[in-house]
């Protein structure tokens, strides 16, 4: 969707992302986690804003996403939330927020969703969080589900490579599908996997999903900012496009800013008073 047709949407709905997929319209979704380049993203007319526990490592510096905190999380949710006028803004519940049971899952997404004033909130997992997400939903919060390759699994994984490659594996994901949807998911990202399981998951199930890692023949992509922009540049999977040399461009910037206050240029009259 461009920028010009998105101007006729105050704001992107679940609904509305339904409608993307019943008539074959991609759906573009991008991370952020500040006000700042929440606000750019989202001006630039991107459908989804995912406020991913991928803070931890893009923000915060940690080697997994693990350590980021429910409050943590909630602080970047409102962040970016204040720059949104048009996106729908998915918040992560991070890892030890919602796995132990399920009325502590309820307590994680209410308070994401009072104090940050997100739309919806994302879980890892299938059939061994159901309970989990049928309480969320009860309580008429949005979940979007995620399977395939869950980074908040990794310890379990042991590895970051492509996930489901196996028939067990794949079938399971295919029925955990089928049950997050059953449940009352409104979307599904697919991280990591085979490219033709990803079609069949997406011809399979009516709610939109999300890939990232999982080839075209899905709803809709998405990446995280920081990656496709080459802020980061020490992480370039397969799956990554970078549409830019932010890092590079950055780093000229800071230099040329160096030179000049240690030669006196800056600032010069006009920029003094």
């Amino acid at each position: 969707m461009s920028v010009h047709q998105s101007s006729h949407i105050k704001r992107i709905t679940t609904h509305i992302l339904q409608e993307m997929k019943h008539r074959g319209e991609k759906i573009s979704m991008l991370t952020a986690y500040d006000y700042s380049m929440a606000g750019i993203v989202d001006a630039a007319g991107i459908d989804m804003i995912l406020v991913g526990d991928s803070a931890s490592n893009v923000m915060a510096g940690h080697e997994t996403t693990l350590p980021i905190t429910l409050d943590q999380m909630i602080y970047h949710a409102t962040s970016v939330v204040r720059a949104v006028k048009r996106a729908l803004v998915v918040v992560d519940i991070p890892f030890g927020s919602y796995q132990g049971n399920s009325s502590e899952a309820l307590r994680s997404a209410i308070r994401i969703m009072k104090e940050s004033g997100g739309h919806a909130i994302k879980v890892e997992g299938g059939a061994e969080i159901k309970e989990s997400v049928v309480r969320i939903l009860s309580a008429g919060v949005p979940v979007m589900g995620h399977l395939g390759l869950t980074p908040q699994s990794i310890y379990k994984f042991g590895t970051y490579t492509v996930r489901a490659r196996e028939e067990d594996e794949a079938n399971k994901l295919v029925e955990d599908a089928k049950i997050l949807e059953e449940c009352g998911c409104f979307a599904l990202v697919l991280e990591k996997i085979p490219a033709k399981l990803a079609k069949k998951v997406a011809e399979t199930i009516r709610i939109p999903v999300i890939g990232i890692g999982a080839g075209a023949d899905v709803d809709g992509q998405v990446l995280v900012l920081h990656d496709m922009l080459g802020i980061t540049q020490e992480f370039q999977p397969r799956f990554l496009r970078q549409y830019a040399d932010l890092r590079g461009t950055m780093l000229n910037a800071v230099g040329n800013y160096i030179k000049d206050v240690k030669s006196g240029d800056f600032p010069n009259e006009k920029e003094s008073y």
